[in-house]
């Protein structure tokens, strides 16, 4: 059975790696693709959403009080005065991103704010109207809240907030990335996972089905057994090496999608345990897949319908990815780690945020190669059926 089971794995070594357009198309291309595609993302996201230390903002301001017009025509903003009748128009000009903010003070604004008292009710109001969807007029919108609190603060200071230079914000640079990488891989890494999976696995049992090779394999003298389980080996190693190229851009990338060294997001936070685990993860996630996937094929009659009806694993499997962006900080009874797939997202999640414990990978682990032994086993007994293998 050995040798059996090795002659087919040669086999489909020979046919996948023989193709030169097949090995780029299905493991370099998609991680290249991404790291170009998410990195171009990157850039083009920061672009858009960051602003020029040299923009002069164009504001309107109605009633400025002279003990604040120095701070704030001290700052590199174009201010134009406006009467009362004006502001409908000037919100409209913000509206459509002519201009950047609208700063309406009250009439009375210094003598009410030298009158006022906490028990007259409602303080002097002061309106900033800004749209968020425009980079610099966001910004400017901060920076004028900021002059106000200042002035603010200055007229009746009783205590400070997180002054000096101490650190307040006790969260690491580690544990931020973790989070972010925890909601955003697990979906990925299983997208590429089941992508590379669904393009080899149909082409090796449905699509031999349709072109009637399979036939010829059923006829010789080796065990059906060692048939399936020498697919299955070596279609789950062809789509590791596919959903690891897959990762590897998403790693390399996902830095620069999400700003690269402005926002500190770097995969060196995880050491080389980490890495060891996840491969493990992957590796027998891989092997459920492509035995779910296999059987699905087996029994389709061409490639096309194989597709087909592996369009539901699809949806569940993407749907069981999006757990761990609604689960919190994720499964911790150990009764559903031996749920498939799920069981593996959820310890994606927990090594990359770093809330994992060892009996989770392990129930896991064994869960998932249960799982295979178990679907191989069905395969073996579909390749077995001639009603099921040589349908028309």
């Amino acid at each position: 059975m050995k040798s059996d089971m090795l002659t087919i794995i040669k086999k489909e070594f020979a046919r996948f790696f023989g193709d030169k357009r097949m090995v780029f198309t299905t493991v370099l291309m998609p991680g290249l693709m991404i790291y170009i595609l998410y990195t171009f993302m990157g850039k083009g996201m920061m672009q858009e959403f960051s602003t020029d230390d040299a923009y002069v903002a164009s504001a309107y301001v109605q009633n400025m009080p002279e003990e604040l017009s120095p701070a704030l025509r001290g700052l590199s903003v174009e201010w134009t005065e406006l009467s009362s009748g004006e502001t409908e128009s000037a919100k409209a000009a913000i509206t459509a991103k002519e201009a950047d903010m609208l700063l309406v003070f009250p009439a009375d604004f210094s003598a009410a704010v030298a009158e006022y008292e906490v028990s007259d009710g409602a303080a002097p109001n002061v309106a900033i109207f800004y749209n968020s969807t425009e980079a610099e007029s966001a910004k400017l919108y901060g920076v004028i809240k900021g002059v106000l609190d200042a002035y603010e603060q200055g007229m009746a200071n009783k205590f400070d907030v997180n002054a000096g230079g101490e650190a307040y914000d006790l969260a690491s640079e580690k544990d931020a990335t973790g989070q972010v990488f925890a909601m955003l891989l697990p979906l990925l890494l299983m997208t590429f996972l089941f992508s590379g999976c669904i393009s080899i696995a149909p082409e090796a049992i449905a699509g031999e089905k349709e072109r009637g090779t399979i036939a010829t394999l059923l006829v010789t003298p080796m065990k059906r057994s060692a048939l399936a389980l020498g697919k299955i080996v070596s279609l789950s190693a062809i789509a590791l090496l596919a959903g690891l190229s897959s990762f590897l851009g998403t790693m390399l990338s996902l830095p620069n999608l999400m700003g690269g060294a402005d926002t500190g997001m770097d995969a060196s936070v995880y050491v080389l345990s980490d890495y060891l685990l996840l491969l493990c993860v992957i590796l027998t996630t891989v092997l459920v897949l492509v035995a779910l996937i296999s059987i699905i094929s087996a029994c389709a009659k061409n490639i096309k319908e194989a597709s087909t009806a592996n369009a539901p694993l699809m949806i569940v499997s993407m749907g069981v990815s999006l757990s761990t962006m609604f689960g919190g900080d994720g499964a911790k009874s150990l009764g559903l780690f031996c749920i498939p797939l799920y069981n593996s997202v959820q310890c994606m999640h927990g090594i990359f945020s770093f809330q994992y414990a060892p009996e989770q990978i392990v129930v896991t682990m064994v869960s998932n190669l249960v799982y295979a032994f178990l679907l191989t086993w069905v395969l073996t007994k579909l390749f077995n059926s001639e009603k099921v293998m040589f349908a028309k």
